[in-house]
């Protein structure tokens, strides 16, 4: 029975992470970091259709990640919940560690590397410049 209910959350965990495992919405989320805003100031902050910007707000809003609340003839969209931003940038931080430890594995391997010779075939005589 334990193993069941763990297997569900770590299911709906997983659909969590889903919803979050696009760059346009990681980019709503951020958008609205300080306030909340329409489906037209994303999609103009995002540089993308409204159509688009709507779509990638249904899968945040389905999983609970962002609430819609209507004001007039408009809906503002805000984070339901301030710690998904914490998640986010918690994981932006372990990616820029990796960046980090990349470009320096890469520098390493460049010094481990002999210089490059030019090759030149033997079948293949040096032309003279100008001619």
């Amino acid at each position: 029975m334990e193993t069941d209910r763990r297997a569900e959350i770590m299911r709906l965990h997983a659909q969590l992470c889903q919803a979050l495992a696009d760059p346009k919405r990681l980019l709503i989320l951020m958008a609205l970091r300080d306030d909340a805003k329409t489906v037209g100031e994303l999609a103009e902050h995002l540089g993308v259709a409204q159509s688009n910007a709507s779509q990638h707000l249904a899968i945040l809003r389905d999983k609970g990640i962002v609430f819609a609340r209507r004001e007039g003839s408009f809906v503002r969209y805000s984070l339901s919940d301030r710690r998904v931003l914490e998640a986010v940038e918690i994981l932006l931080d372990v990616l820029a560690t990796q960046l980090r430890q990349q470009a320096a594995h890469g520098t390493a391997l460049r010094r481990l590397r002999p210089a490059r010779k030019e090759y030149r075939s033997e079948r293949a005589p040096r032309r003279a410049v100008g001619r």
